[in-house]
């Protein structure tokens, strides 16, 4: 049967479109490749949020494009978000390209590999509709004991700096017997932490007429004896309620972690934004997560230079990152895109300006997360092992729970206490103790004193983790 390389780009909701298409083709016979060069067919999923990922996607796409003009390859398929906004353009430009498929058209990667897809136009009267659900094949491009499941999609918001709803379509929740389910088979595949994305999770189920959905999809999961960590990424401010922060706090299995991006702190930015509220409002709520959920780790993303933003505005942001000390943050500089609202607004922002502002707040956060960290040098903490380092493998990884997979900081151990042989070393996904023994600005070095061997893993038929003996990341670029 055919190898088929996948490129997978953007946020983990492309990651679990990817996986999802991996997963259709490998029920059809088809290989998965981790090597371009051995790939018959490749397939490039994309992302289009803003200019920089644009331009990563149309590099990786003509990249791709010379293994099919030189190599092996006989068919380049583009998946995705940039699909939904350039699908003719792609089309016509890049004469190599033999398919394209867009959010909503994921199931379609089969009938595309094998010549079947029939070219459609897009004329922006239709928003993609596509949900997968638990009986969808997926082959996980994660490391076996973590995942992503989805358990929504599209958005309604009205932010003016964003495009998602014209990339993804309505805001739109899966079933919640059908989330439950996979993560039952996710567990019962081996995984040890999973976590909730969408682009607004606490929405969960509103569509659906459920109340309080994700407090209740929440407390369910945390029934699921072989978790570990169950996380939820992306919550919108105002939907932080006090039952959400209760259900956080009661179960020992839901992850002490919050993830808000905030976009600013001004009142007029956010008037501008179509996001409303305030850096006083957010400190209130900053102060209630943090009281209902002791220890609580909170992450946060922030757009500097949008259009309007005076020097007023970012002292404002600055000093509310001051007041706020997150443990985790990121910074954006703002991107102009021609289809959001918000590139009809006046007063635009130099790039210049853009940039010192994206630097100096980020200088400010450097100092918070040096200060903070060092506060954990001499304690004994709960990490998630992950594995020797990418560098060296005299160095292990591993996660606290309040640091996401791949957007927070790690913590290196560069000692494991009474292991003498390196394959008594244990397996990637256990929960070991740790002490710390240093910090630096955003991560922690550590010595382990304390593990457990991992529960038995089994393999479920709809779910298909990659295993340690096994390349882990059957994905030829994921960024």
């Amino acid at each position: 049967m055919p190898k088929v390389g996948f490129v997978s780009l953007g946020c983990p909701k492309n990651l679990v479109d990817s996986e999802v298409m991996m997963g259709i083709l490998t029920r059809a016979g088809y290989e998965i490749t981790p090597r371009a060069g051995d790939a018959d067919v490749l397939v490039v999923n994309t992302c289009s949020f803003i200019a920089p990922a644009q331009q990563e996607s149309v590099q990786s796409i003509l990249e791709m494009a010379e293994y099919k003009k030189f190599g092996r390859a006989q068919k380049l398929i583009v998946a995705g978000c940039m699909v939904e906004r350039y699908r003719n353009d792609i089309r016509e430009q890049i004469p190599e390209v033999d398919a394209v498929i867009g959010t909503g058209e994921v199931e379609k990667i089969l009938e595309a590999c094998e010549g079947q897809l029939q070219p459609t136009g897009f004329d922006g009267a239709s928003f993609p509709s596509y949900l997968y659900h638990d009986l969808t094949p997926r082959i996980l491009a994660t490391p076996h004991h973590t995942a992503y499941i989805k358990i929504n999609e599209g958005c309604d918001h009205p932010c003016t700096f964003c495009v998602i709803p014209q990339l993804r379509g309505k805001f739109r929740s899966r079933r919640f017997e059908s989330v439950v389910r996979e993560a039952e088979n996710l567990a019962a595949a081996g995984v040890r932490e999973i976590s909730l994305i969408g682009q607004d999770t606490t929405f969960y189920g509103e569509d659906l007429g459920l109340r309080d959905g994700l407090p209740v999809l929440l407390e369910r999961l945390a029934e699921i004896e072989d978790l570990n960590w169950i996380r939820f990424l992306y919550c919108y401010p105002n939907r932080i309620t006090p039952r959400l922060l209760d259900i956080i706090a009661a179960h020992p299995r839901l992850a002490k972690y919050l993830d808000v991006p905030l976009q600013h702190a001004s009142r007029n930015v956010l008037a501008r934004m179509k996001r409303g509220s305030s850096g006083d409002a957010f400190l209130k709520i900053l102060e209630r997560a943090r009281k209902a959920i002791p220890g609580v780790s909170i992450r946060t993303s922030f757009i500097v230079g949008f259009p309007g933003e005076t020097e007023k505005d970012f002292r404002e942001l600055c000093d509310f990152v001051r007041a706020a000390e997150f443990d985790w943050m990121g910074v954006f500089a703002y991107s102009d895109e021609d289809t959001s609202k918000s590139f009809a607004l006046e007063n635009k922002v130099d790039d210049e300006t853009i940039a010192r502002r994206r630097d100096t707040l980020m200088a400010i956060q450097k100092k918070i997360s040096a200060r903070k960290l060092h506060k954990r040098v001499g304690q004994r903490l709960q990490v998630m092992l992950e594995g020797p380092s990418r560098d060296t493998d005299l160095i292990w990884e591993a996660r606290l729970e309040g640091m996401a997979p791949e957007i927070d900081g790690k913590v290196y151990i560069t000692e494991f206490e009474g292991v003498s042989e390196a394959e008594n070393l244990p397996q990637p996904g256990t929960m070991a103790t740790v002490e710390i023994t240093e910090s630096n600005d955003y991560d922690l070095i550590a010595r382990a004193v304390k593990f457990d061997p991992p529960a038995a893993r089994s393999r479920d038929s709809r779910v298909a983790p990659a295993s340690a003996a096994e390349n882990p990341f059957p994905i030829l670029t994921s960024r």
